[in-house]
């Protein structure tokens, strides 16, 4: 069987195409050597898994350590101790029926004894099993951060009282906890935090000097990925191809795979056919509309307080609200969903950029019943001002509505306008976003048969808001190569005043601005 591009599970070697895990794990295998307790966490579906089981392998193979790769799923969501304690435990002995037949393992009967004491039985066990390796021991504990509750706060605490004792006790060297957080975020409920607030200070876990994470893909390692297919099969990907997966998928690795699989497997079968940016396009837009497991996962994400608080600003260009907390920030990056560009808070990627909105939008985009052709010109282009006109007419009486029932209401009228635009361009075009905190803007490209429409989008403060927002018009436009352009202004205001009404707010006129015709749409 041929090698494939993996979008399920762990990477294997002669099976999937992929790149030597060694080269992320530098840091990681550096903190094992100096014997530390960390976290690697990274977002969904980075590598983790394939990491912690590659660099088990290679610290047993040097014939220093005896390393473990343990799945903690079976006590995900167990916050009794006695239940989680027993699946935990469970699952240690499978790894080592598996992967060291030969270490002596606990008894049944030795096993019942620890788990009559279940807030000191990983603690007996690893402790027993400590004094019967010849090597220092590392546990590499996937999904780790699937532990809740009190069975969490037990599982850190008796890591903990080990790692404090084992000078005079045997106890594992290193351990690696693997999963999507950092340690602190293990503990989400207040009482939680209280019950491990030592996880800042004198844990083991010290986040501030022992966390890593798995970087992305870099574009040059893109191009490898996908030129092992190339010398498989002979397919080859075009410059521009290459180019667009990293662009779209910011080099994470799930996406980087999805996009590639999608097109080779799918998508363009015959293998003498050079694979473009338009197929790389077309894959995309597949990937988005089938919510594949990653995609799901992450639109699950974003019904979290959490991850709410710090997304439903970036799509405003708001900032952030006094609610918000610096933890909010490092659970959300610990996700995968944001990331920091040039000392800016952004979302992490292209198809992300693309996935929040559309995905908050997608039942929406269902109700809004209009027909996509009607507004295209006999010649094929887009009718702009016709589409803005009925936008109009479509937020008087139905979208300012809408917009209050989204559970990101302040980004209502943006996610608004967004489900009014895809469910148009779903028809032949598709829309770029550029969003994060502190724009005060939402910026749009409307890209249509080789045409692009600017589009920002601000929520009116006063005369200064309009200002300010022609001038950030004209340098987007000057940045797109545009001499025309469109500025979305919403009124926040009560429409029930007079002075504030929909008569007074629906506004449509031209402003000649630095050289560029701005057409000012009012809502």
């Amino acid at each position: 069987m041929l090698p494939f591009f993996n979008t399920s599970g762990p990477c294997i070697p002669g099976e999937h195409y992929m790149l030597p895990p060694e080269r992320r794990l530098g840091p990681v295998l550096a903190l094992i050597e100096g014997r530390r307790y960390f976290t690697l966490h990274a977002g969904r579906q980075t590598g983790k898994t394939t990491s912690a089981m590659w660099l088990a392998e290679h610290l047993d193979a040097s014939g220093q350590w005896h390393a473990l790769w343990v799945d903690l799923e079976t006590a995900r969501e167990k916050p009794d101790v006695a239940r989680a304690m027993t699946a935990i435990l469970a699952a240690f002995d499978r790894a080592l029926a598996w992967r060291h037949p030969r270490l002596p393992r606990p008894s049944s009967a030795e096993l019942d004894a620890m788990l009559a004491k279940p807030d000191g039985a990983l603690l007996a066990f690893l402790t027993q099993l400590a004094a019967a390796t010849s090597r220092p021991l590392v546990l590499l504990l996937d999904e780790a951060d699937g532990l809740v509750g009190e069975a969490m706060v037990s599982f850190l605490t008796q890591l903990r009282h080990g790692y404090i004792e084992r000078s005079k006790v045997p106890f594992p060297a290193s351990v690696v906890l693997v999963g999507q957080r950092q340690v602190r975020d293990y503990a989400l409920r207040e009482e939680d935090r209280r019950s491990v607030a030592w996880l800042g200070t004198t844990s083991p876990f010290n986040i501030t000097a022992e966390a890593t994470t798995l970087g992305p893909f870099t574009q040059a390692e893109v191009g490898e990925l996908l030129q092992q297919h190339t010398a498989v099969t002979g397919q080859r990907f075009s410059t521009a191809a290459v180019v667009r997966i990293w662009e779209l998928g910011g080099g994470h690795p799930w996406l980087t795979n999805a996009l590639a699989d999608q097109i080779v497997r799918r998508d363009v079968g015959d293998r003498a056919v050079e694979i473009t940016a338009e197929h790389v396009e077309a894959a995309k837009e597949t990937i988005i509309l089938e919510r594949r497991t990653h995609i799901d996962s992450l639109v699950a994400r974003l019904r979290e307080d959490r991850v709410r608080r710090v997304i439903a600003p970036m799509l405003t260009g708001g900032s952030v609200g006094g609610d918000t907390l610096d933890d909010d920030f490092t659970y959300v990056l610990g996700l995968g969903l944001v990331r920091l560009e040039r000392g800016q808070w952004v979302i992490a990627n292209a198809i992300y950029r693309e996935v929040i909105p559309r995905a908050l939008t997608f039942v929406r985009q269902g109700q809004i019943f209009l027909e996509p052709a009607a507004f295209v010109r006999p010649d094929g282009s887009l009718d702009l001002p016709r589409l803005m006109a009925d936008w109009q007419v479509f937020w008087r009486e139905d979208g300012h509505l809408a917009a209050e029932g989204f559970g990101y209401r302040e980004a209502g009228p943006h996610l608004m306008l967004m489900a009014f635009l895809q469910r148009v361009v779903n028809g032949g075009g598709r829309i770029q976003r550029e969003y994060g905190l502190g724009r005060r803007a939402l910026d749009l490209v409307v890209e249509w048969r080789g045409q692009r429409h600017a589009i920002e989008v601000k929520i009116r403060r006063g005369t200064v808001t309009e200002e300010r927002a022609l001038d950030q018009v004209a340098d987007y436009l000057d940045r797109l190569g545009l001499d025309e352009g469109w500025l979305v202004m919403f009124d926040p205001r009560s429409t029930t005043s007079p002075e504030h009404g929909w008569d007074e707010r629906l506004t449509n006129r031209e402003v000649e601005h630095r050289g560029k015709r701005v057409h000012v749409v009012g809502c």
